[in-house]
């Protein structure tokens, strides 16, 4: 037997770790002394120390840490694989950030003038706009969320649309041309309602962004305003959330069934799949389900504290998510 000293110069895990892991019940020592409450480890043991080691070395939650040491082969290589798709998707987003720190760093050196124009289809936004208007807040304390973000992809012919008040996120995209430098630029809801007014009837919208300035032009009419000075809260890595259940409905079996249904005192809604629930706000269930128009949906469920995500089959990049609400 080893004492947790002796375990820990042996696979690289300081005491106070394997103390850590011990309390999570991730890695429990063979026995513990019930006098002194000193740990003892089977030398078995050593070699699931020395994986923990390296585990953590890479940042792996303790989720999948358990699975890796604790599961099948077939569990642990899934768990391995999901860690390193977060690392990828991690340093993929650390790139885009520091890409624009430097665009920023010359930006801050060179002024640029020059004004970024985009050219969008005016049925796509309007259906971009109302698949993503009810998430945006109105929260005086927060005017960061009293906006919709138009978040520009040029390489994919992209705008991406985002809104979110902090407790629900949704997002669409809608085809898109591109001219000048680009970067997001967070519309006033007031300026985006304005906006949608515009497209009905109109073929296309012009979107110009001059400094502060924003100017819409659609159907021979156009509409002023100033853009949000803000920096909207990084939405991207909320994008990729795990799942592991998947619900499908038809939409408005879905509306019809949460309108009618009796509901909770609290206002929540309850979804149930293989032995967990997630409760939701019942309204913004409701508001999520609706911007969607009446056809297919799926719910995709990653645990009870994970954010419910509502993606629709025939829109891929059209979804929202919903935080789950903890009751008492």
């Amino acid at each position: 037997m080893r004492s947790i000293g002796e375990l820990a110069r042996e696979s690289g895990l300081g005491v106070s770790a394997l103390r850590f892991y011990d309390g999570a019940g991730v890695f429990v020592p063979a026995r513990v002394d019930p006098r002194t409450g000193y740990r003892w480890y089977a030398p078995e043991q050593l070699a699931g120390a020395r994986l923990l080691a390296r585990l953590r070395r890479v940042g792996m939650p303790l989720a999948g840490i358990a699975q890796v040491l604790d599961g099948d082969p077939a569990s642990a290589r899934a768990a391995i694989d999901r860690h390193l798709r977060q690392l990828e998707d991690g340093l993929a987003d650390a790139r885009r950030e520091l890409s624009t720190v430097r665009d920023l760093i010359d930006l801050r050196e060179h002024p640029m003038t020059a004004p970024t124009r985009l050219t969008v289809p005016a049925p796509a936004l309007a259906a971009a706009l109302d698949a993503v208007r009810f998430a945006a807040g109105s929260d005086p304390e927060h005017p960061v969320v009293r906006g919709v973000l138009f978040d520009p992809e040029p390489k994919d012919g992209l705008l991406r649309l985002v809104a979110t008040d902090r407790y629900r996120l949704a997002v669409a995209t809608a085809p898109a041309t591109v001219e000048g430098p680009g970067g997001g630029v967070l519309v006033p809801t007031a300026l985006a309602d304005a906006a949608r007014a515009l497209l009905d009837g109109a073929e296309s919208i012009e979107l110009t962004v001059d400094g502060p300035r924003l100017t819409l032009r659609a159907g021979g009419r156009e509409l002023a305003g100033e853009r949000l000075d803000l920096d909207f809260p990084d939405y991207r890595r909320l994008l990729r959330v795990e799942t592991t259940h998947r619900l499908e409905f038809a939409a408005d079996e879905l509306l019809a069934h949460l309108g009618s249904g009796p509901a909770a005192e609290d206002g929540t809604a309850i979804l149930a799949a293989d032995g967990f629930q997630v409760l939701v706000n019942r309204e913004y269930l409701l508001q999520a389900v609706a911007a969607g128009g009446a056809e297919q949906l799926v719910l995709e469920l990653g645990g009870p504290i994970a954010p419910l995500a509502i993606r629709f089959p025939t829109r891929a990049d059209t979804f929202s998510l919903l935080m789950p609400v903890a009751r008492d």
